[in-house]
């Protein structure tokens, strides 16, 4: 399978890893973009990708909370001229509050909810209009819960976190999912547990783990069993970075994330967190570009 230098620059992206190492793993992967990430890690020349896609996209990520109630939204449009404007958190929280309302399965079935300014479709045409440029809701997750929700927006809407917490809501209790919420969006753990990490995951990473050893000179010769104990370390260490339970306080290395909940006398049902613009590519424009289309569009 031929390759491009796109599929190099989108390898060099994802990886962290050189021009030449890029090349070199996808020549000798046949252009198969995933065996060359892995071939990358093997060879010790790429970061682990825990979340490699590119942000690129505009727009923002904002969370609406109504009692027992909450959602996550992204709302994405075309500069982060428009995202910054304050017009724009009011789209998210008219959508957002839609959202709640109808209880949606997916953003199609979303479009055609009630706003008081018609469907949800129709609401974005009509700010569509004002703002002259593409406005559309890229996902959203819907939380009902017995317990507490608790939120973080980040900067302004570049990664929004929500949590389920299961307890009474004290305010020890709130304070630790907040603190959670702020361990969320910093360490962005893809699990709760080590016992919700598939099975394929865990075996896909024991291969990386194991060519890495075996690639590496000063670990040479070194016989199976050793390598394996080897890799059981290393897998401790993935399950730190990937499992919320797993992890020490971002605060207090010294305190568990297990301890303060304990703690505080609650526990996590679930959570949810958007890195906004996270996979969309966005072609690059300098800065007078941008501010010509801005020009233009309210010149419109």
């Amino acid at each position: 399978m031929a390759f491009s230098a796109l599929d190099v620059k989108a390898l060099r992206e994802k990886t962290g890893a050189g021009i030449m190492d890029c090349k070199k793993a996808l020549t000798d992967t046949d252009g198969d973009m995933d065996k060359a990430a892995d071939l990358l890690r093997e060879r010790g020349v790429a970061k682990a990708d825990k979340k490699a896609s590119r942000i690129a996209a505009e727009g923002i990520v904002a969370c609406y909370i109504d009692v027992s109630k909450g959602v996550l939204v992204e709302i994405n449009c075309e500069s982060d001229f428009v995202a910054k404007n304050p017009q724009f958190s009011e789209i998210a929280e008219v959508v957002a509050k839609a959202i709640l309302a109808n209880n949606p399965a997916d953003v199609d079935a979303l479009l055609a909810c009630a706003t008081a300014e018609g469907s949800v479709e129709e609401y974005l045409k009509s700010k569509i209009a004002v703002i002259g440029e593409k406005i559309a809701v890229r996902r959203f997750a819907t939380y009902e819960t017995a317990g507490f929700l608790s939120s973080y927006i980040h900067m302004g809407g570049k990664l929004g976190v929500m949590i389920d917490m299961n307890g009474e809501a004290t305010d020890a209790a709130k304070e630790v999912a907040h603190e959670l919420t702020l361990q969320i969006a910093f360490t962005k753990p893809a699990y709760l547990t080590k016992e919700e990490v598939p099975a394929d995951v865990i075996a896909k990473e024991k291969e990386v783990l194991i060519a890495q050893i075996k690639n590496d000179p000063k670990l040479a010769g070194k016989p199976d069993a050793i390598i394996e104990k080897m890799v059981v370390g290393k897998l401790g260490k993935f399950y730190v970075e990937n499992c919320l339970l797993e992890q020490v306080s971002i605060k207090d290395d010294s305190v568990k994330v297990v301890d303060m909940l304990k703690k505080a006398n609650v526990s996590i049902n679930k959570y949810a967190f958007f890195v906004m613009g996270e996979g969309i590519e966005k072609k690059s424009e300098d800065l007078s570009e941008e501010v010509a289309k801005q020009v233009a569009a309210v010149q419109k």
